[in-house]
């Protein structure tokens, strides 16, 4: 029965991770580019992150002792990977706290009020408890991934069965190729999981074998999932589709997103906790500071002075952080094949060719973000 719910809670984390700001962000990029085009960059960025977590999870599997990802990245990469992986790291989980406090400050604010006017707030209260959560480490990372994860996909069947007769089915064959690289970055910013893997090993402790398996249908789940999503808010509010999708859409749509955003708070947090804790041996209280805390001021800074709109954070915390952390993991993979210090559960084919092809479509990202 342990192993069952080690299994549970591990694949609980994983969907945790990757359901988040998506729910609000992926319909909106569906119904700017189109429902089918965006349902391709599902399916292929979901390939991609799958290959990586799996070359990610090998690298767990072959180094003893517990890391996250810039732990690995000195040892099999030297001081500079490592540094590369910290700014990836640091960036890519403030941008998306950061994300999510100001998605669930403007969903309660919404809900309860009707306007945006205590996003704020809301977003500030929102922080706070999740500080307090986060201070108690993996066992409420364990507890709330399994109960936040079933009340998701509970909705998410609600919604889709309810919804499903309202759903207009030429919203959903509409595109616009001027937008058609809007939902590169919103997309990778909401299948990125790969900061889950490490705290993936560490869940499974004596399980690690099952690690593959966890992978896959963690990641085959979230693919799903926005899939579904996007067809039911597509299909029913075509182009009407807002910016932060779930608020036009009502109090179901509001209460996913809000447990979405929360899952995955509490997983990347978590691991930014364990990043500063293992791999920068900075003390708990520092690095819960640093997690918790910081960000609520950032938020605070960036909602004063209205600097980036929500679309735009997932966008640049995807391409930006998503992109790096899959290269540095890239990199790894041949290191720790000829210089772990542990025989792996599993081994998947690389060479440089694969290497190679998978960054630069990650670099591609990247320019066409900036460029387009």
């Amino acid at each position: 029965m342990g192993e069952k719910k080690r299994f549970f809670g591990a694949v609980a984390v994983l969907v945790g991770t990757c359901i988040g700001a998506g729910v609000l962000g992926i319909p909106y990029v569906a119904a700017k580019s189109g429902f089918l085009i965006s349902s391709l960059y599902i399916i292929l960025i979901g390939a991609i992150v799958l290959l990586v977590n799996l070359y990610l999870g090998e690298v767990a599997l072959r180094t003893k002792g517990d890391h996250q990802i810039t732990g690995y990245a000195e040892k099999y990469l030297g001081r500079k990977g490592k540094i590369l992986a910290q700014i990836a790291t640091v960036f890519g989980i403030y941008s998306a706290i950061i994300a999510y406090l100001f998605g669930v400050g403007s969903s309660f604010s919404f809900l309860f009020f009707g306007d945006f006017r205590y996003t704020l707030i809301f977003g500030i209260v929102f922080g706070i408890i999740m500080a307090g959560l986060l201070c108690r480490g993996v066992s409420a990372l364990k507890r709330f991934e399994k109960i936040g994860v079933s009340i998701i996909l509970f909705l998410l069947l609600a919604i889709f069965v309810f919804f499903f007769g309202k759903v207009d089915f030429e919203n959903l064959f509409t595109y616009d190729f001027n937008f058609v690289f809007l939902p590169f970055g919103v997309v990778l910013f909401a299948l990125m999981s790969f900061h889950a893997i490490p705290e993936i090993k560490i869940i499974l402790k004596k399980d690690v074998k099952d690690l593959r398996k966890v992978i896959f249908i963690g990641t085959f789940v979230s693919v799903i999932f926005y899939i579904l999503f996007s067809f039911v808010v597509v299909g029913y509010m075509g182009k009407n589709t807002p910016e932060v999708a779930t608020l036009a859409l009502g109090g179901i749509f509001i209460i996913l997103g809000v447990f979405a955003m929360f899952t995955s708070y509490l997983a990347l947090g978590n691991a930014l906790i364990e990043n500063l804790e293992f791999d920068e041996k900075f003390g708990k209280k520092k690095s819960w500071f640093l997690t918790s805390i910081v960000p609520i001021f950032i938020f605070i800074f960036m909602q004063f002075f209205e600097l980036f709109s929500f679309t735009m954070i997932l966008s640049i915390g995807g391409v930006v952080s998503g992109g790096l952390t899959a290269i540095v993991v890239l990199l790894m993979v041949n290191s720790a094949k000829k210089n772990g210090n542990r025989k792996p559960e599993y081994s998947i084919f690389s060479n440089w060719f694969i290497v190679g092809i998978l960054s630069l479509i990650f670099l591609l990202g990247m320019v066409f973000e900036f460029v387009f």
